[in-house]
């Protein structure tokens, strides 16, 4: 495993973002687009203006606006309503609210699919329901994510009528031969007519049903997965739309156009929302240059909650250049782990974070799961991407950046109650750690790029 290792970082490099990259439009040469097509240049800047005025740190949405400008590869979507959705007790009853709503066609794309529960229905008997009232259905399931779920799960799936596709089968006979067990499809996206998504970073798991809504009973500790999702509703969803149907077609070269492609949702909100479909086949991930961008622009604040926690040497870089010119740099990291090697190249940072002023916290209570990222109150991002390096060179991801003082200001209340159930790392304790501790965090740090 370790030559296999060995060979397989040597064949990858983690793409180098130019350090000049910065805004060069104005706010009024932001392009939006509307449920109607884009936005006249006076459209999008009496828009700009409103929301510009909600926004709790000057001039700072216009910046943000900016800046998306210039890193963007796929529009900027006006007039939709951002719903955040924490953990499973609030994700899976929407899921399941979203399919049971179906009239026409559900398209499911999840890391881990299995046979989850909510509110005692079973989601392969929900699914046969609909399929059976006519409701037209895709599902794609990764490879390795799903390889634990009974194989009898998908068969039934098929035999009623859903269509369902998996993501580089770790079968040789059924890749001809090219397996490619590093690139995997970590995304998570339910899409119900067109109309209503849900994406983030919880997994079709039944992992998510240790925590039940409306439980008064503490769940044992490291059993309860932390996680957040979120529901969007506006023209933006028919993105989420293109790109699933996009990811169809990679993989099995046709797809079952039995229904037409949404025309669009009508808007329903006031946030502005971007999605970013990252994949290894590109040079570099769309994710990885927002992300860079967006904290290399921070005015005030830099706020991240992430499930695993080994950042690219930009990425760290930036964090402590953004923390030494005075940005409020703050890091809600995972106490424990489904990995406990993660969290040894996770603590293998700390120190350097540290010293240069980042605040680092660590969600106790269970396992933190959570992909989220909040800047200067008006930009946000959430998905399935990790803080990590196999987000940038290996899997298939899905993320939402939200441009919106509404979300921004949600994510950031939501962080601020998360803390109250984390404990601060300082330096000088941290740095007390047994020699034998810090050697061992530093040996699997170089194994990071696979993790």
């Amino acid at each position: 495993m370790a030559m296999l290792g060995a060979l397989v970082c040597g064949c990858v490099s983690v793409p180098v973002v130019d350090e000049t990259l910065s805004p060069t439009h104005s706010p009024s040469e932001v392009e939006v687009v509307g449920s109607r097509g884009p936005l006249s240049k006076r459209q999008s800047k009496a828009v700009l203006k409103r929301l510009a005025s909600q926004s709790p740190v000057v001039g700072a949405l216009e910046r943000h606006l900016a800046v998306e400008q210039v890193v963007a590869e796929s529009p900027l979507f006006l007039g939709n309503e951002v719903k955040i959705l924490r953990d499973g007790s609030e994700t899976f009853p929407a899921m399941f609210a979203a399919i049971q709503g179906a009239q026409h066609y559900l398209y499911l794309e999840y890391y881990i699919f299995e046979d989850v529960s909510c509110n005692g229905r079973q989601l392969g008997d929900l699914l046969v329901e609909r399929a059976h009232a006519g409701v037209h259905i895709d599902v794609i399931y990764d490879g390795i994510g799903s390889i634990g779920t009974p194989s009898a799960f998908f068969d039934r799936l098929q035999s009623e009528g859903i269509h369902v596709l998996q993501f580089n089968p770790v079968n040789p006979l059924r890749t001809g031969w090219r397996m490619t067990l590093n690139d995997r499809d970590h995304r998570k996206i339910l899409i119900a007519d067109g109309q209503t998504a849900i994406i983030g970073g919880v997994n079709l798991s039944s992992t998510y049903q240790s925590a039940p809504s409306g439980s008064s009973e503490p769940a044992p500790a490291g059993t309860v997965w932390h996680d957040l999702d979120l529901q969007v509703r506006g023209p933006v969803v028919s993105e989420l739309e293109r790109l699933f149907r996009e990811h169809w077609r990679e993989q099995q070269s046709s797809f079952e156009d039995t229904v037409p492609a949404s025309g669009g949702s009508p808007e329903q909100g006031s946030e502005i929302v971007r999605i970013l479909g990252s994949a290894p086949r590109r040079l570099t991930s769309r994710y990885y240059v927002t992300v860079l961008s967006a904290i290399r622009n921070a005015e005030s604040t830099v706020w991240i909650s992430s499930a695993y926690f080994a950042p690219t040497h930009q990425e760290k870089e930036d964090l402590i250049h953004a923390a030494r010119r005075g940005v409020d740099v703050r890091l809600l990291l995972p106490s424990q782990s489904d990995s406990s090697v993660v969290l040894k190249v996770q603590h293998s940072h700390y120190t350097d974070l540290l010293k240069a002023g980042v605040k680092i916290y660590e969600r106790e209570g269970g396992i933190l799961h959570s992909k989220t990222m909040v800047v200067d109150q008006v930009w946000s991002i959430t998905g399935s991407s990790n803080f990590d390096h196999r987000s940038v060179l290996f899997n298939d991801e899905v993320d939402a950046v939200v441009i919106g003082h509404e979300t921004g200001t949600a994510l950031t209340q939501n962080f601020e109650s998360e803390l109250q159930h984390a404990h601060a790392i300082d330096l000088p304790t941290w740095r007390k750690r047994s020699v034998w501790t810090k050697v061992s965090e530093h040996f699997w740090r170089l194994w990071e790029k696979l993790l």
